[in-house]
């Protein structure tokens, strides 16, 4: 009788799920008929996706294999963790990873907070032209290019010639090499990178704060709050979950720090902390055509991005309630 009862038992329960199966394919088939548009423009970039980052995976065995061009990847013989061991064993391994990290995270604490203060000022400015002045000033640095940028930082600190030097110099004070010098690489790379991104990234601060309910803008008013306190109650409280998902993001590409801007700032007397992993993968990985020990070090980028998105996002999760998933 039992054996019996189990067995209706699991055939019910088999039957539901088939149901369940049967009806969200009928909501799935619904909803394409009736927003079809949508999904059409969604293609391409979901397109783009699977060509140029899911696709590509697959070559990521390059870092197991000695990668023969005439062999190709899957002919090309194995190599196991060769190459990985290669590079955590080289001497300038820990160098490389400490100066990669130093410049994510001082990117990171210096410009994260920075976006999230300007566009709280942004929104607290009530007339109408100043605030599209100060947007605008602040907005249109994101549009130079990674050259010209670099170029505008050499002409800035250049030894002889520069404005900064000859500024300090006219003032009676002795300039240091700034692009010459490994104690400066990192200041004028980080806030050169505030100075170009920070406006642009107010803008999806300043989103998140016109979305906020104005009725807690006129309770807060009722009761006498002052201006610093409606920023501190309503303002940020508004923008956290936004907040909390970029910084999430960006934790989580901390080794992937912008290789070009830092390949231009290089020369031969910043090298001891200018040289990163992406860098030192272009020279040695790329230029030497050794693709197996190149495709090693980013797979390595990869996972210790990866891990570290996972870890932040449970952090955030645990604090806030807020995360990616």
């Amino acid at each position: 009788m039992q054996s019996t009862t189990t067995i209706d038992s699991g055939a019910a329960h088999s039957e539901t799920g088939n149901v369940n199966r049967t009806a969200t394919w009928r909501v799935a088939q619904r909803s394409l008929r009736r927003h079809w548009q949508l999904y059409l423009i969604m293609l391409p970039g979901l397109l783009y996706f699977v060509v140029f980052k899911y696709v590509p995976m697959a070559n990521a065995v390059i870092a197991f294999k000695d990668y023969n061009v005439v062999a190709g990847i899957w002919g090309s013989p194995w190599a196991g963790f060769k190459y990985f061991e290669l590079f955590f064993n080289n001497p300038v391994f820990w160098t490389l990873l400490k100066n990669t990290l130093t410049l994510s995270l001082y990117a990171l604490l210096v410009g994260f907070p920075l976006p999230i203060l300007l566009a709280v000022a942004l929104n607290e400015v009530r007339d109408g032209l100043f605030k599209r002045s100060v947007q605008m000033v602040t907005y249109a640095p994101y549009f130079i290019s990674t050259v010209v940028m670099v170029s505008m930082i050499m002409l800035l600190f250049a030894p002889r010639l520069g404005v900064v030097n000859v500024g300090l110099q006219s003032i009676g004070m002795n300039p240091p090499n700034f692009l010459g010098s490994p104690d400066w690489f990192p200041s004028i790379y980080v806030w050169s990178g505030v100075w170009q991104n920070s406006g642009y990234a107010a803008i999806v601060y300043l989103a998140a704060l016109s979305g906020i309910d104005p009725t807690l803008y006129e309770a807060a008013k009722v009761d006498g709050a002052s201006r610093l306190q409606k920023i501190i109650n309503i303002d940020l409280p508004g923008i956290m979950p936004v907040a909390v998902i970029i910084l999430i993001l960006t934790v989580g590409s901390m080794l992937a720090i912008g290789f070009e801007k830092v390949y231009l700032l290089q020369n031969p007397l910043n090298l001891g902390s200018s040289e990163i992993i992406p860098t030192y993968v272009y020279k040695v990985g790329l230029l030497n055509a050794n693709f197996s020990f190149a495709t090693a070090v980013g797979l390595f980028n990869s996972v210790i991005n990866m891990v570290l998105l996972v870890l932040v996002n449970s952090w955030a999760k645990r604090v806030s309630d807020f995360s990616l998933w």
